[in-house]
């Protein structure tokens, strides 16, 4: 084993997002030991790019990459985490802030607000141009650009489907309850379902039955718009969960659902190349 370069990190108090305090009691922490995580910036579209790093402290050769997506409350404490467990499983995992030119979202304690001011002024083509320049930035710091996945979560569920369809480089994503149709808009042109038929990756979807925001049927839409295009896809729906059961910090929390689809997740990456 070796130690890599060093990227100079910097260390944040543990925080959530004010408009989902207080956190439940069931929130996960997952400790730094044996990693090398904090926050850096990345070069990207002519700016510096504040994103989450986590990776092992030491290892052989290069790292597959997982680029995490935030949930519309940003990079708070739980998608940290998640790359901390992602880090823990081997992978250099890279949560860019991918509202910081919009604006702040822990400015934020009303989640109306919080989608009407700041998440929906976001341009999808910004959002993905990050993250080309996120996974670009991880090879260059370790990762390995051929092993490159993404995964996110309610809002990031939605852009990892998206990607999936803009990336020739991605091996695999996992979407976690993101949105799957919507109106479209100057910053949202398209949305998964219009997407399906131009997948270049494979891609598993994670929902849960009992989500009020993203009602079975416009899964089964999307599952329908898979098959037509002969798409490498899957979605697993769990039928006692609602919407964010894998936030951990939240009354939606379902543990089981939520422990199952990260070990879904895990072997859909190994299975299509990742790890």
């Amino acid at each position: 084993m070796r130690k890599e370069e060093t990227i100079e990190l910097k260390q944040a108090p543990a925080s959530f997002s004010p408009a989902v305090t207080p956190v439940s009691a069931t929130t996960v922490y997952t400790d730094s030991e044996g990693l090398h995580a904090g926050e850096t910036t990345i070069p990207s579209q002519g700016e510096d790019l504040p994103a989450y790093l986590a990776r092992p402290a030491s290892f052989s050769g290069k790292l597959p990459i997982v680029l995490v997506v935030q949930e519309i409350f940003g990079v708070h404490e739980h998608i940290r985490d998640i790359c901390r467990r992602l880090a823990k499983e081997g992978y250099l995992a890279i949560a860019p802030e991918l509202y910081f030119r919009q604006g702040d979202p822990t400015q934020y304690s009303d989640i109306g607000e919080l989608l009407d001011k700041l998440v929906s002024k976001v341009p999808d083509q910004q959002v993905l141009a990050d993250l080309d320049h996120s996974a670009h930035w991880a090879s260059l710091h370790g990762g390995d650009a051929s092993k490159l996945a993404i995964t996110g979560f309610c809002w990031g569920g939605r852009i990892a489907w998206l990607y999936a369809a803009h990336s020739p480089q991605l091996k695999a994503g996992v979407a976690w309850y993101g949105k799957l149709v919507g109106n479209k808009t100057l910053s949202n042109p398209t949305h998964p379902i219009d997407e399906a038929i131009d997948l270049t990756a494979p891609v598993l979807g994670l929902y849960g039955g009992q989500d009020s925001g993203i009602p079975l049927d416009t899964v089964e839409s999307m599952r329908q718009a898979i098959r037509a295009a002969n798409a490498d896809a899957e979605i697993v729906v769990y039928p006692q969960a609602g919407h964010a059961f894998n936030a951990d910090y939240r009354p939606s929390y379902d543990a089981e659902a939520a422990a199952d689809g990260w070990q879904r997740m895990l072997a859909w990456f190994a299975k299509n190349g990742v790890k």
